[in-house]
């Protein structure tokens, strides 16, 4: 079983971050369907982070911390993309643990 298969949990829970390559969203939407707190699509079509006060964060590469309680909506998130740009990685390592470069 490797990471990207084992189901979150709160016990021994690690910080997250999450970020989006806006160059690989093809802009459906499914990650704003998914986790409205963390994703929003902006008037260019494409998805975004936003900050925990909820600002759209639309710098490059520009990444916010995954809430624990939506932890399994933004996994989701990552797993359905259809463009595979969202990217969830460890804050202590920014090890990639669930998304197109996690192993």
């Amino acid at each position: 079983m490797t990471v990207q298969d084992e189901a979150p949990t709160s016990e021994g829970a690690q910080a997250l971050e999450v970020w989006i390559d806006q160059d690989l969203c093809t802009g459906d939407g499914i990650c704003a369907q998914y986790a409205p707190e963390v994703f929003e699509l902006d008037i260019d079509g494409l998805a975004y982070v936003k900050s925990a006060d909820d600002e759209l964060l639309q710098s490059v590469g520009a990444t916010t911390p995954v809430p624990l309680p939506l932890l399994q909506d933004v996994v989701d998130s990552a797993k359905e993309c259809p463009g595979d740009c969202i990217h969830v990685r460890r804050v202590s390592d920014s090890v990639e643990v669930y998304g197109p470069a996690a192993d």
